[in-house]
């Protein structure tokens, strides 16, 4: 059926369970609701879904009602890329990173989000993005070539943009989707060399990516799968097989957190045979090995710890930037999720607690998250004040940092207190744990 589906449009159309010709009458009944009259018809809808023409602003205005769009999105967007998107992944082709990109920017917008900058840093950060580059890229984008200067502008912003802690990170959404939006639009210009346009693929990327870990901070699971879509796309035409391979292990940690580990582990193994870098590498039998341990694969998991740690001793120089946090902090506290998943909590906390002390203080996010597999291993070996003093201190850190996953994982550890209610400590983290 997907074969026959050419256009969004279509597609649109379709999903809904509407004939062409029931597509001009909603388009009729849409302009009397405006006052307006519409020119649609059998014919000429055939002619949109076909790219033999583009609808006029009115008839874009009217489709845009029909399928309950925001308006604000079909100036924003342009057609067709503001049309509902499909539920599947674009497949990988020459033409698909702009349109993966696109769709992960369309879901993305909400318009009922306010932004707010709450440090001089990200001030200066938002001066830069609004004073500096709109020049050069508006010449670029009136014909003129992309040239290596101004990537190499782009790249700098890009690069102070994603390596945003999660502090500084939550307020920045709009200048992220924002940057993303003029790579994209250079990308889909194409007046570029092959070197420029590498760089560009790589950068629209690492901003993709970046952006789908804040939505899936946030608990946007839907977005953030689109973004990583969008990223895989853009990595696959750079021609960076290693950062591919780090976005599919993207998902795939995605699906772990959604019970989902099968999937989880059907992906990593692939990925990690065209990963080339040992941190890189280190970094995705890693997530295997967590998928694993979720599926009570004591012997594969095992095996998988083993390949991470043995990688990570083979690193030398500078990793991947995509993943330069990779530690042997993170080495030891996955290492010890693992075991608490497997039923061995002495063992699992000796781990998580060498790893907490190795980590570094820029880490708030992963601290946190790392705090609640330490509760969850004082709980496991009955040291429930223990527990509730680190689901209490990773709570206040995640509340404070904007990091909602981490809130998440808290409220999950919460049924397991309950019958301790009456311990202070237990007693104070669950009120903060209904008022959060």
């Amino acid at each position: 059926m997907d074969d026959l589906i050419r256009h969004p449009l279509a597609h649109a159309r379709i999903e809904r369970g509407w004939t062409a010709p029931e597509l001009v009458r909603q388009l009729r009944r849409a302009a009397l609701r405006r006052g307006l009259r519409s020119g649609a018809d059998r014919q000429r809808v055939w002619k949109w879904e076909n790219n033999r023409a583009a609808p006029d602003d009115d008839s874009q205005l009217l489709l845009a009602d029909v399928f309950e769009i925001d308006q604000s999105l079909v100036a924003a967007l342009g057609w067709p890329d503001w049309l509902p998107g499909r539920d599947s992944p674009i497949p990988l082709g020459p033409t698909s990173t702009v349109p993966a990109l696109r769709e992960a920017l369309r879901s993305s917008m909400d318009r009922r989000t306010f932004i707010t900058y709450s440090s001089a840093t990200l001030v200066a950060l938002a001066h830069q993005w609004a004073g500096t580059e709109p020049q050069a890229i508006a010449k670029a984008l009136d014909g003129q070539a992309v040239d290596a200067e101004l990537v190499d502008l782009l790249e700098a912003t890009g690069q102070k943009l994603t390596s945003l802690v999660t502090e500084q990170r939550q307020h920045t959404r709009t200048l992220l989707d924002a940057h993303l939006t003029t790579v994209t639009d250079l990308i889909e210009g194409g007046n570029y060399t092959d070197p420029v346009g590498r760089r560009l693929h790589t950068l629209a990327a690492r901003l993709s990516q970046t952006v789908g870990w804040h939505r899936f901070d946030q608990g946007k699971h839907a977005a953030a799968g689109r973004f990583w879509h969008g990223a895989l796309h853009s990595a696959h035409a750079s021609g960076d097989r290693d950062l591919g391979a780090g976005v599919m292990s993207d998902l795939a940690y995605q699906s772990t957190w959604l019970k989902d580990p099968k999937t989880a582990a059907e992906i990593l193994e692939s990925a990690v045979r065209r990963t080339q870098h040992p941190t890189a590498r280190s970094l995705l039998h890693l997530r295997l090995a967590r998928a694993q341990a979720a599926l009570g694969e004591a012997h594969h998991c095992h095996r998988s710890l083993a390949a991470a740690e043995q990688e990570m001793a083979r690193s030398a120089g500078e990793p991947p930037a995509w993943c330069s946090w990779m530690s042997p902090a993170d080495l030891l506290v996955d290492s010890g999720r693992c075991l608490l998943d497997l039923g061995q909590p002495e063992r699992a906390h000796g781990l998580i607690e060498e790893g907490m002390a190795l980590l570094p203080g820029t880490r708030d996010k992963t601290r946190a998250v790392f705090l609640t597999y330490e509760a969850g291993s004082f709980l496991e070996t009955g040291e429930v004040d223990r527990a509730a003093a680190a689901a209490t201190q990773s709570l206040t850190l995640a509340k404070r940092i904007g990091a909602p996953r981490c809130v998440t994982l808290v409220r999950e550890l919460a049924p397991a207190f309950e019958k301790y209610g009456t311990l202070n400590g237990v007693e104070d983290l669950l009120q903060r744990v209904r008022t959060s």
